[in-house]
């Protein structure tokens, strides 16, 4: 389906689904109250989505995300049921988009479940830029962390995702907020990490929001329901709050990065003032 924001034009693509840890996704919150929200299987695993964004505007293609990639063993496939073969380049090909056609990709972060697509194996053993007429945007803090080798951050970053980038001399590090296509901008937030980033699209008077791993899931709309992976939690539940009622007071589309039911809704607000699901956009 279709959607258009301003002069932007967005379509949902999956970059493959998968199936994480529940308590890792919903953090202090007991498995008593988030397993009615998400059903756990029997490896206490939820499923999940890679909901990335294709976007059309100023004759450019941009790519929201990656999912993660084609690049697992038999083993971590298992571990979190991933799809076989590359998920998104399969499913930009059902909706006519070649590889060669995308412009730009927008990394919120460098997760492998949001970078693992950003590149594939050569035939030789390799890697190499999945997309290969396409620069890579990455907020500057977000890659020095993820190229830190900090012990704190072990197992947060998989450098063959992103590190041929910059060997392949794709790269662009941007600060702060940053204009990058014509109704297209990057916020930066932190919280999730250091360098996460959010996507705003289209114009003042038709809007949407892309909140990316701040508010993963309609599930985690609750201030204090939050993932274990957040590094800066605390920054998670003080901006979070504000960017869901700056959507729903002002009718922008918010799009879920993880949701595998829902995609995209209009949020609004209940008898006391907590935020909920208003119109679903897109399930």
């Amino acid at each position: 389906m279709g959607l258009q924001f301003g002069d932007v034009g967005v379509q949902i693509v999956s970059g493959g689904r998968l199936r994480l840890d529940g308590g890792s996704m919903f953090g202090v919150v007991p498995r008593v109250l988030w397993q009615r929200e998400c059903e756990p299987d029997d490896r206490h695993r939820i499923l999940l989505d890679t909901n990335c964004l294709v976007l059309r505007t100023a004759g450019r293609i941009a790519l929201v995300d990656s999912g993660y990639g084609g690049k697992f063993s038999d083993k971590e496939r298992d571990h979190h049921a991933l799809e076989e073969g590359g998920p998104l380049v399969r499913n930009l090909a059902d909706l006519g988009i070649d590889p060669g056609d995308i412009d730009l990709v927008i990394a919120t972060h460098l997760h492998f479940d949001h970078a693992g697509g950003f590149t594939v194996k050569t035939e030789s053993g390799g890697l190499r830029p999945t997309f290969p007429r396409a620069r890579y945007v990455v907020q500057r803090s977000e890659w020095e962390d993820a190229v830190s080798g900090l012990p704190e951050l072990a197992g947060m970053y998989v450098h063959d995702d992103f590190v041929p980038l910059q060997e392949a001399g794709v790269l662009d590090l941007v600060d702060d907020d940053t204009e990058l296509l014509p109704g297209v901008r990057c916020r930066l937030t932190g919280g999730h990490s250091r360098g996460h980033q959010i996507i705003t699209l289209g114009s003042d008077d038709h809007r949407a929001l892309y909140i990316a791993d701040l508010c993963p899931t309609r599930a985690h709309l609750k201030t204090n329901w939050s993932m274990a992976y957040d590094q800066f939690a605390r920054r998670v539940r003080q901006i979070k709050p504000q960017l869901l009622a700056e959507a729903a007071d002002s009718g922008w589309t918010v799009f879920f990065d993880h949701d595998p039911q829902i995609k995209a809704v209009r949020l609004n607000r209940d008898a006391t003032g907590k935020i909920k699901v208003g119109d679903v956009v897109v399930v």
